[in-house]
């Protein structure tokens, strides 16, 4: 095998120049020290923030303040040898490594994350052999306050200035912050149930909150005004609701999970609904197609990615929805129009496809899940 790390300077600076996939730059910085110098961090990679005046006090001010970070999410899978009975996967976020600059480290971790198995130590995984799927990006808030639920980031076009403006669910109500005033405003004007769901689709911030015991309201809120508009009331009773953007605001589904209380122990009991907001009335359309997408429902907020580049018979295929916010002995993909057999279940709907088994392994730091083929 040849020593790529003896490559001619001048041969490796033409390499470097043409290399774009920030992850085959991630592998060439891998070779060496000399080769790490070369080429530049990949700018997908890195995590840049903000420092934003706190809210832990509001509506009173705070001298302290608090970091919003931008996080890029990815999806791996790990490289087995054939022949292989299941995909090994990592759901979640990645970050540069800041010991990596230490050039005494002769062969660093250039591509990691950090996997907490229950009953194990916290381990560093190298995913430089394994397939990289990105997934956009997510972003978080370090502060001092235990209310915090989930926020949204919007950048803004305005008058050829780049602007954002955050909102944020707190302690039963919703705030909201511009980069050009840098103080925090409440929105509606009333107390609401705290969101989890919070998301980004076509200039509009699209949120969830539960209204009542039977009731979840899903709303539109527009950044400039900050009103609210295509309020619709759904019948939760026995439900779970996920928003999940896909793509670069290609789309955006509402995921309508319904749980069978009388036998909770029978999983192909559970269905769900997905539907999609009309572009011109918001309202909600629901559809039995997803694409080549997969949808992932997870504690740190929802993504989705295209199945077109994974290989057949990984275990993962597109239309389809994995449900890893929960730790368990076993689980399977949502397909749509499954027949199980009874009479009395209607096809209709998206519920267990019994196809490939899915070992939710961890939910924190990444996901962490296997499916056997």
């Amino acid at each position: 095998m040849p020593d790529w790390s003896l490559l001619p300077e001048e041969l490796l600076n033409i390499i470097s120049e043409n290399v774009e996939d920030c992850f085959d730059i991630v592998h060439a910085r891998s070779v060496s020290n000399f080769w790490r110098s070369t080429f530049s961090f990949p700018c997908m990679l890195r995590r840049p923030s903000y420092s934003l005046p706190s809210f832990a006090n509001f509506p009173s001010k705070s001298k302290g303040l608090c970091t919003l970070e931008k996080i890029p999410l990815f999806l791996f899978r790990v490289q087995t040898p054939p022949p292989a009975s299941a995909s090994e996967y990592f759901l979640g976020g990645i970050g540069r490594d800041e010991s990596e600059d230490l050039t005494e480290l002769p062969s660093p971790l250039q591509c990691s994350v950090k996997v907490k198995i229950p009953g194990s130590d916290p381990t560093l995984m190298n995913m430089r052999d394994g397939q990289i799927f990105p997934l956009g990006h997510q972003y978080r808030i370090s502060c001092d306050s235990k209310d915090y639920r989930s926020l949204a980031f919007l950048p803004l076009h305005k008058e050829g200035r780049e602007e954002f403006i955050v909102l944020l669910s707190f302690s039963r109500i919703f705030l909201a912050l511009r980069s050009s005033e840098m103080k925090w405003k409440l929105v509606m004007g009333f107390k609401a149930p705290s969101s989890e769901n919070i998301v980004t689709f076509r200039g509009m911030f699209y949120v969830t909150i539960r209204a009542s015991m039977t009731t979840i309201c899903t709303f539109s809120i527009d950044p400039f005004s900050l009103h609210l508009s295509h309020v619709l009331p759904l019948n939760h009773v026995g439900s779970l609701i996920y928003l999940v953007p896909c793509g670069n605001d290609e789309e955006l589904f509402m995921v309508k999970k319904f749980i069978s209380y009388s036998n909770v122990s029978d999983f192909s009991r559970f269905t769900c609904r997905v539907s999609r907001p009309h572009e011109e009335t918001g309202q909600w359309l629901e559809v039995s197609d997803l694409g080549d997408r997969v949808l992932f429902i997870r504690q740190q907020g929802n993504v989705s990615c295209s199945a077109k580049e994974l290989p057949d018979g990984c275990g993962v295929s597109g239309n389809s929805i994995l449900f890893t916010n929960e730790l368990d002995n076993g689980t399977y993909v949502y397909k749509y129009g499954v027949d199980t057999g009874r009479e009395e279940d209607d096809i209709n709907c998206w519920r267990f496809s019994g196809e490939n088994r899915v070992t939710i392994l961890s939910t924190s730091p990444v996901v962490n899940f296997r499916v056997e083929h």
